[in-house]
């Protein structure tokens, strides 16, 4: 049985067991590892769980779903600590069903728990909820009261923050602070429910105390995102109690935690509460730099708490840099966010907000009424009364306003001020701060009052010596730095990963940088030979440099295109026999390799025979086969083959991609050589030296540049092609604007197509991998048929497309779409060996310019996720059709992307945007997350 959470020494112990244990007892080690790593170390738990699975059949059946399953709720986890809560949620809920197939209760609840912190990440507090009532009441069914009380007790800390009083009333008397007797994980999560509420009811000395438990043994039990998040809400404890020091320290300790993982709403979490805590010392150019970065990392997320969090730092911040507007729409913003994720304590700091701003915006009726209500929503909430009473306060001083009923001050502003501070007075630990002390100086200054003057603005002093400490100030400093440091770095680092084929993980990074640093020089040296023999002997020099290679050879594809034949193979150093495969043989793998254009790797376990083994040949245990690509041609296949099992993992597959990419420059040159050659013999000497350096240059590089930004499988351009040239046309069609060209103009609008394929993952699960190749290669055919030669067309990732196409007008591109929808729904799709299968496909599209009268309000980029959000609203109002978004005349010119991502809804219902679809059911408008950005891909 699995715990939910093994203390540290405890999984110390598996560690140490693990190098002596085999079969069984291995899985089983594996198997605990792989779940108890999940946060302590997620590229150590993908790698447990992936030497456990080949060991899976040492089980009885039932086990190895149950055990599968469970690995796919580790990758489930990983994938929500990084902010895919899509691809998370999927996952999640496949190990659930396979759960409930399996009648596993244990495993059920586990995956009902993570289902409810996804939907937490996502804001949407309904589902959450009931998640964890499902969760608990699997762990019941189990026999589990362990589960039972976590998943209860994180029950409870979400009511909390939805109506501390009916939280308490409930779950009070379920959960007492003596925690004797309790396991370490369920005495963390009882601590961070009291923590919590102790922290709404603004008593910050409990709450601090509560929440020191639950850090400790969320520290102990691997819950590192638990440990991040309470180590910065202890840090906000300080921080509301004006103790910066203290709260600096708290958050450098959760920064520490949170820095290696990369996880967005850790990180996220760090930066948003540091810079809040800048802006209280005074920092507050550093705070809005290091806040608008929190925002940024946070998007993966913004529909959770810690996103509404950061909205109200970032309104109190434009408050205090005079920035009114900017205040006023992130408070509006802040109470919708509020009212969606049902969380009362919100509404309070959004009306208590836009009364400040509306203040200073001269209008102060209606700042008068929003601090009203923030004062009547702050009942039982001293800590959001005191700041209400403050606004009042100002209000009062900068209009003339009725003075409120039973005033007892001399004035309306000492009325409020006064009532701030004996609400001030009742919170244990709370150090006044020093511009409400000042403020209420000033006041019974000018009523007179110079004695009560004098004794309050010696408090104010007192106060502000205690909150600005030089040590804070300075600490303050050093994490702003340490910030810039880390985010340069961060950006090198991003930048360097760009320019390889894919991104890999830090580990696999390390054991590679070796064999990077001079495929450089070893594709220069493979690509200067124009002798197809010269090239080959390279190759195997190179092959068995870098590679466990027993078995190397290369198959040329015959000039009739109907053979391949072995040009080099060398096996255990002795030269192969030649042989020659018919390109629709079905056994050979080489044929195979050229008919579906894909890498294919074969590994053979035990002591199975090694299937179309070349006579005279050796048995090998591990197999891999590329294509020799040169854009769309397909000159033949490398193939290398290792004696070892498991031999080419991806760092080695990587490699070997590599070299099959400069060996297919390589041979193609030779042939051209040879072409050249041959036509040099008509020729003047000085023609031929001529027509041979500048054909040899030309062809070289530009086979090198179709290999580096063209998809291999499709022959469709890449991204890094569509992010060399996306510039130029974006400058192009400004430019267009800047001259006035007329609406009419052809090349005036630039339109983003996103294409995604409908269920594409049933091909891949129901026919193979194969059959999908198949499926997006006639996917590119139809594209073609519908796009100019001159529009990119790009696989962005899976089985999504991007299409920027050019010289069209916005007003045409439904047109455009609806005949890429009948492209791709009005024929089957023929897979490997004849059969058929229909599919359709979604789009969304959206036109650059998004606001024509506004050319330069959103980037190329804002437009392409506009576009992905038509693509999501497409596939969830019922496939098989097209939508897209434009602007209106009512489209604001603010902050509209943000607007538009956040809440896109609302922004339709206004007529500030238009939808336009090709779908006739209700629209799927809510919940459409930035999912795209220039990294990641839409989920089918």
């Amino acid at each position: 049985m699995l715990d939910l959470f093994a203390l540290d020494n405890e999984v110390a112990q598996w560690e140490a067991e693990l190098p002596e244990s085999h079969g069984v007892p291995r899985l089983h080690l594996l198997a605990q590892l792989a779940w108890q790593m999940r946060q302590r170390d997620v590229a150590r738990a993908a790698e447990y769980a992936a030497e456990a699975v080949p060991l899976l059949f040492l089980l009885p059946e039932h086990e190895q779903d149950n055990l599968s399953a469970r690995f796919m709720l580790v990758e489930a986890e990983s994938r929500w600590l990084f902010g895919e809560l899509d691809a998370a949620q999927a996952l999640a809920e496949h190990a659930q069903r396979e759960f409930v197939r399996l009648e596993a209760p244990l495993g059920e609840s586990d995956a009902h728990w993570l289902l409810a912190w996804i939907a937490t990440d996502r804001g949407d507090s309904v589902r959450s909820d009931r998640e964890l009532e499902l969760a608990a009441a699997a762990a019941r069914a189990a026999n589990e009261p362990m589960r039972v009380d976590v998943f209860e007790a994180a029950a409870a800390l979400c009511s909390v923050f939805r109506n501390l009083q009916s939280a308490n009333s409930r779950w009070g008397g379920r959960f007492s602070e003596d925690l004797n007797g309790q396991h370490p994980v369920v005495a963390g999560w009882i601590s961070d429910y009291l923590g919590t509420s102790a922290f709404q009811a603004a008593d910050f000395g409990r709450a601090i105390s509560h929440l020191m438990v639950a850090f400790e043994a969320a520290m102990a039990t691997g819950q590192l995102r638990r440990a991040i998040i309470v180590a910065t809400n202890i840090g906000n404890g300080f921080t509301s109690l004006n103790a910066h020091d203290a709260a600096l320290e708290w958050m450098q300790r959760g920064l520490d935690i949170a820095r290696p993982t990369g996880w967005p709403m850790s990180v996220g979490l760090c930066q948003m509460q540091t810079a809040e805590t800048l802006r209280q010392l005074g920092q507050r150019e550093s705070a809005k730099s290091l806040l608008r970065e929190a925002l940024e990392t946070l998007r993966p997320v913004c529909g959770s708490r810690c996103y509404a969090v950061a909205l109200e730092y970032q309104g109190d911040l434009a408050l205090d840099l005079g920035d009114y507007t900017a205040a006023l729409n992130s408070f509006r913003d802040l109470e919708r966010r509020g009212h969606a994720l049902d969380q009362s304590d919100f509404q309070s700091g959004a009306r208590r907000g836009q009364a400040h701003a509306l203040s200073m915006l001269d209008r102060p009726e209606e700042a008068l009424d929003a601090a009203r209500a923030a004062l009547a929503m702050a009942q039982g909430d001293p800590y959001n009364r005191i700041a209400a009473l403050r606004v009042l306060a100002e209000i009062h001083a900068a209009h003339m306003l009725p003075n409120p009923e039973a005033m007892e001050a001399p004035n309306a502003v000492l009325h409020y001020l006064q009532q701030a501070m004996a609400t001030a007075a009742i919170i244990e630990g709370y150090i006044i701060p020093g511009v409400l002390l000042d403020a209420a100086a000033r006041e019974y200054a000018a009523s007179g009052d110079y004695g009560r003057a004098y004794e309050i603005s010696l408090q104010a002093s007192a106060a502000r010596d205690r909150t600005h400490s030089q040590e804070a100030t300075n600490r303050a400093i050093a994490m702003q730095v340490q910030y810039q440091t880390e985010r340069a770095q961060t950006e090198s680092e991003h930048h360097r990963q760009l320019a390889e084929a894919e991104a890999r993980r830090y580990e696999v990074l390390e054991q590679t940088n070796a064999a990077l640093s001079h495929l450089s020089a070893i594709g220069q040296e493979i690509t200067a030979h124009l002798d197809s023999g010269a090239v080959f002997r390279a190759l195997d020099r190179h092959v068995h440099g870098l590679l466990d290679a027993t078995h190397f050879s290369v198959f040329l594809l015959e000039p009739n295109g109907l053979y391949l034949h072995c040009a080099f193979g060398v096996e255990a150093g002795r030269t192969l026999p030649a042989t020659r495969h018919a390109l629709d043989d079905p056994q050979a793998n080489s044929a195979r390799c050229v008919r579906e254009r894909r890498e294919i790797l074969i590994e053979i376990d035990g002591d199975a025979v090694t299937p179309n083994l070349i006579p005279g040949s050796l048995e090998t245990r591990s197999l891999l086969f590329a294509p020799l690509s040169i854009g769309e041609r397909v000159l033949g296949v490398m193939t290398v083959q290792s004696m070892t099992p498991h031999a080419y993992g991806e760092r080695e597959r990587m490699i070997f991609r590599t070299l099959c990419a400069y060996g297919a420059i390589a041979l193609d040159n030779a042939a051209a050589y040879r072409q050249v050659a041959a036509t040099l013999k008509t020729l003047s000497a000085t023609q031929a030296q001529l027509l041979e350096k500048n054909l040899e240059l030309e062809r070289a590089y530009k086979a090198l540049e179709d290999v580096s930004l063209t998809d291999q499988l499709t022959g469709l351009r890449n991204r890094r092609f569509f992010l060399q040239h996306v510039e130029s046309d974006v400058a192009l069609s400004l430019r267009r604007y800047d001259e006035g060209a007329t609406s009419a103009s052809p090349d005036r609008d630039l339109v983003f197509f996103m294409v995604d394929l409908d269920y594409f993952k049933e091909v891949n699960d129901t026919h193979g991998h194969a059959a999908g190749d198949a499926v997006l290669v006639q996917m590119q055919e139809r594209l073609r048929e519908v796009f100019r030669e001159t529009d990119y067309l790009v696989r962005w990732g899976g089985e999504e497309f991007l299409v920027l196409a050019r010289a069209i007008q916005r007003d045409e591109a439904h047109a455009v779409a609806e005949r890429v929808r009948t492209a791709v729904a009005s024929r089957p799709f023929e897979l490997p060996g004849g059969a058929l299968i229909q599919r359709t496909c979604s789009i969304g599209f959206a036109c650059f310019p998004f606001l024509p009268q506004a050319p330069r309000l959103l980037n190329w980029s804002q437009v392409v996720e506009l576009a992905d959000q038509a693509l999501y609203i497409a596939k969830h109002s019922g496939r098989n059709g097209w939508t897209a978004l434009y602007a209106t005349d009512n489209t604001p010119q603010g902050d509209l992307f943000d607007h538009l991502v956040t809440d896109l809804r609302h922004a339709i219902e206004r007529g500030e945007v238009k939808v336009i679809t090709s779908l006739v059911q209700p629209l799927a408008l809510d919940g459409a997350p930035r999912r795209l950005g220039l990294a990641s891909s839409a989920a089918a």
